[in-house]
């Protein structure tokens, strides 16, 4: 199996947006990227910073804002030659507590704006998925207030630290051992 050649982290450009539960994904491409020293430079025909770490892979953080993140995923995947099968998508997740992260493949979009844009662009739910929990504030109508605010000081250090531990298993997510990565990440406490 191959592993992930394009890692995608998903938030929105711009320091209004920097610090947001909805961020996290960019969070986690910052980690990787300064983990192997990758530079991410601004890409206007892949619509995002895009960073190089090997001869086949690549980090990605789309300056499209969250809804049309497809864009940039796409153009990227089509332009490079990447299956969906190869593109993880770094994302938050309302449905788990603060702190908590799950890797999985496939599935819907739970209302995700930017994973329902991914899904569009590439005309398939099958790609790989990092989902970091941020919470959920509890009432459905203050999901998008939500997101869009930073998050408290502890559910911050929580985030935080999920973000340090998934981004041990980058090797792993590289080398397609995603049985072995899930093991390691699901069963951590």
């Amino acid at each position: 199996m191959n592993g992930i050649k394009l890692f995608v982290g998903l938030g929105n450009p711009g320091d209004k947006y920097e610090r947001t539960r909805h961020n996290a994904g960019f969070w986690w491409i910052d980690q990787i990227a300064a983990q192997t020293n990758t530079k991410l430079a601004s890409d206007t025909k892949m619509f995002g910073l895009v960073g190089k770490i090997n001869q086949e892979s690549w980090l990605l953080k789309p300056t499209t804002f969250m809804n049309l993140s497809g864009k940039a995923v796409a153009a990227l995947a089509n332009y490079y030659k990447i299956t969906p099968a190869e593109i993880l998508v770094i994302h938050d997740e309302l449905d788990l507590p603060a702190g908590s992260i799950k890797l999985k493949l496939a599935g819907g979009h739970g209302g995700h704006n930017g994973l329902k844009d991914i899904h569009a662009a590439l005309g398939t739910p099958n790609y790989w998925r990092l989902r970091i929990g941020i919470g959920h504030p509890g009432d459905r109508n203050e999901v998008v207030n939500f997101v869009l605010k930073p998050p408290l000081k502890d559910e911050q250090i929580a985030i935080d630290h999920s973000i340090t531990e998934s981004a041990k298993l980058f090797d792993l997510l590289l080398a397609g051992e995603f049985e072995n990565a899930m093991l390691k990440l699901h069963t951590k406490k």
